[in-house]
């Protein structure tokens, strides 16, 4: 029986590891045994609280303590933060003797510790213990002079105490290191604190004579003389200030310029009324300081002379730094055309005519070196802006058509002209009201070098004018001068419509047809076309159609034919288009273009679903192609097989060349179907999946380019055979 039950106890399961990949963050037996140790920590017991109630119990305690900290001092005694808090500890207790002799025996193992030095300095301060806090004073700044922090609270110190005289004392001794600007200021202000002006005047002129001593290796900052002059002038020694600034200005000299030392000194001149001293102040920086550096001084000078000057001085500032920045700029480079333009804007803001013409000439007369057109393009405004003043400013005419005169013959018209500068050139001569001028500069343009737009130009004139034979005589020329342009017989065309010359209009164009070359043809043929139309000759615009087709059989020339006679209020408009889309139907059959034959078969459709009857929508869908994939080699530039691509291409049911096609796309397509019916059980259809159209089952197949691609494609294989036996 126990056996029994020993074997109807159950087993325990033992857990199945279902993932045995290992963990995204592994733990290593480092990281374990760490935070076992913290977790040991932080289960410790806090110490009890330990009250000493007797006298016995607290030496105890301080022989516990000071062991520990003796103990820590052996193991390391670099470790100056153990030295500070054992001395701190014994400061504590009140044992100051103990705690300096701690301090002691610190810096005999690191006597160039700063903070050491002060905890020891701020010990004995707390414990009113003054000659020893000297004491260690003096052996840190005779240790560590260049430490600023010891000198600092050690006059602090002094002066705290009341002891003036010893503070000045450890000032001097301070000066005498050379230290920074803040020492000297700091020394400076403690002698205003006691109203000695004398002496803070005194250490001025150490501090700044102690820099002029050492000359080129080192200069006081400008703003230390400022200071200095504005102290002498806090306290009423107007002609000591004036004097350090002259003195900042020689010591400096014209090597070493700097605005702000002036905009200091002209300011200081101004509180004393002495605006002319001013004037020469900045006058004198301005001409010796590089513009760019003295953007504050120049903007200072014009707040000064808009204050206490005239407009002309004003004026004059402004002129006199531009001009002169302006000048730089044309010196360095002559070339620079775009430095002669804002010169010269700021010029022409001057009364004087002279000076304008003069900056013109000299400006004109940097020709450029190399002639070609792109380098003149910009020297050409020069001359045309000089005309303009002349004629607009100046307002002298005779001097206007001598710039032009001039600019004309400067231009090498042989290689290239400037056909906006003849235009100018005769509109000029026109606002005069000397017509035979104008035509005669304008006529010279064109014969010596034609241009498009001299002769639109020239043309537009005309037209304002109201001289229409003059106009055609013009489009002849212009005609002659470029025969291939179809805007130009298309706007002659124009012209002679708008005069009612419908014969001249139509002969014009005939001869535009007619030409040999032409550079956009279709739209000249569309404007003969829409002109016909326009004039309701719907027999010579259905001839027009006619010999265009002759010339081309481009698929948008038939639809558009056909849509033509559509748009006509007739009976028989569906007929005549009808019959106009079979022929380009027959005609495109042979073309190479197949997805012009595709758009035209669209229109068609188009058009039999808006205005055809169902046998004509039945007609047309048939003879829509069927788009196929194919695949053809590909052949890199070496010559070697490239692969394979796939494209789309169109077959057409009513062409009788791609019969084998169909009839190896209808084969594919059953043996698909067969194929599908053999692997997938059959299932109810499911109503929300719309059935697979043949279309896009067409347009899965590949179909090879060539015959013997096809004849592999048509040969079954060795899978293909067993497969039709398990089907049968």
């Amino acid at each position: 029986m126990a056996s029994t039950a020993a074997g109807k106890q159950r087993i325990p399961k033992v857990a199945k590891v279902k993932n045995k990949a290992p963990a995204e963050v592994q733990i290593t037996a480092e990281q374990l045994l760490r935070e076992a140790k913290e977790r040991e920590l932080e289960l410790l017991p806090p110490p009890p609280k330990q009250k000493i109630t007797d006298e016995e119990e607290l030496n105890d305690y301080k022989l516990k303590k000071r062991k520990g900290f003796e103990d820590n001092i052996r193991k390391n005694r670099t470790v100056i933060s153990n030295w500070i808090k054992y001395a701190q500890w014994e400061e504590s207790l009140k044992e100051v003797q103990r705690a300096r002799s701690i301090y002691e025996r610190a810096l005999d193992v690191d006597h160039r510790n700063i903070a050491l030095w002060l905890k020891y300095a701020e010990m004995e301060m707390k414990n009113r213990q003054v000659n020893h806090a000297r004491n260690i004073w003096d052996r840190a700044i005779t240790i560590l002079p260049r430490v600023n922090q010891f000198w600092y609270k050690y006059t602090y110190m002094e002066e705290m105490l009341g002891n003036i005289a010893g503070c000045r004392l450890v000032f001097e001794r301070w000066m005498e290191w050379q230290p920074e600007e803040q020492a000297w200021h700091s020394y400076i202000n403690f002698e205003l604190r006691y109203k000695e002006v004398e002496k803070a005047r005194a250490t001025y002129e150490r501090y700044i004579l102690s820099h002029e001593e050492q000359g080129s290796c080192f200069h006081p900052d400008v703003k230390n003389w400022i200071k200095y002059a504005r102290f002498e002038e806090k306290h009423g020694y107007i002609a000591h200030g004036r004097r350090v600034f002259e003195r900042a200005v020689e010591f400096y000299g014209e090597d070493i310029m700097d605005e702000q030392l002036f905009v200091a000194f002209a300011k200081f001149e101004e509180k004393q009324k002495e605006f002319e001293r001013v004037r020469v102040i900045y006058k004198y920086a301005l001409d010796r300081i590089p513009k760019q550096q003295a953007q504050e001084l120049f903007k200072t000078y014009t707040v000064f002379e808009k204050r206490f000057g005239d407009r002309r001085g004003i004026e004059d500032v402004i002129v006199s730094k531009r001009r002169f920045q302006y000048e730089e700029e044309v010196k360095a480079n002559p070339h620079n055309y775009d430095a002669w333009f804002d010169y010269l804007r700021l010029v022409e803001s001057d009364a004087d005519p002279d000076p304008v013409r003069d900056v013109y000439e000299r400006a004109i007369s940097n020709v450029p070196p190399i002639q070609e057109k792109r380098h003149w393009r910009r020297y050409i405004y020069l001359w045309i802006n000089y005309a303009l003043y002349e004629e607009l400013e100046a307002r002298d005419p005779e001097r206007t058509r001598q710039v032009y005169q001039a600019c004309l013959e400067l231009i090498p018209h042989k290689k290239f002209t400037f056909a906006k500068m003849w235009l100018l050139y005769g509109q000029f001569e026109i606002r005069q009201k000397n017509l035979p001028f104008a035509r005669k500069s304008l006529g010279t343009g064109i014969g010596k070098c034609p241009k498009n737009k001299l002769f639109k130009g020239y043309i537009e004139l005309e037209l304002q004018l109201r001289e229409f034979d003059r106009c055609r005589k013009l489009y002849e020329k212009y005609l002659e001068f470029g025969p291939e342009n179809c805007t130009t017989w298309i706007k002659f065309a124009e012209l002679e419509t708008i005069l009612g010359d419908m014969d001249r209009a139509r002969a014009i164009y005939e001869l535009a047809i007619g030409q040999p070359r032409l550079d956009m043809p279709e739209v000249l043929w569309k404007s003969y076309i829409d002109f016909e139309i326009e004039q309701e000759e719907y027999e010579k615009t259905r001839e027009l159609y006619r010999r265009l087709l002759q010339r081309t059989q481009h698929v948008k020339v038939w639809i558009s034919y056909a849509q033509f006679e559509l748009s006509l209020e007739s009976e028989a408009r569906l007929a005549k288009c009808q019959q106009i889309y079979e022929e380009a139907n027959k005609a495109m059959r042979n073309c190479e273009e197949k997805e012009e034959r595709l758009m035209l078969l669209e229109s068609w459709r188009d058009l039999e679903a808006e205005f055809g009857t169902d046998v004509t929508q039945e007609r047309v869908r048939k003879l829509l192609p069927e788009k196929v994939k194919k695949r053809r080699k590909l052949q890199a530039e070496d010559g070697s097989d490239a692969g394979w691509e796939e494209y789309y291409d169109y077959i057409f049911p009513e062409d009788s060349a791609n019969q084998p096609n169909l009839k190896l796309l209808a084969m594919a397509k059953m043996w698909k179907k067969q194929k599908q019916q053999e692997e997938e059980p059959e299932e109810p259809e499911d109503p929300g999946e719309p059935e697979e159209s043949e279309d896009s089952e067409s347009e899965k197949v590949e179909v090879p380019e060539n015959q013997e691609e096809q004849k592999e494609a048509e040969a079954p294989t060795e899978q293909d055979t067993d497969s039709a036996e398990k089907g049968k």
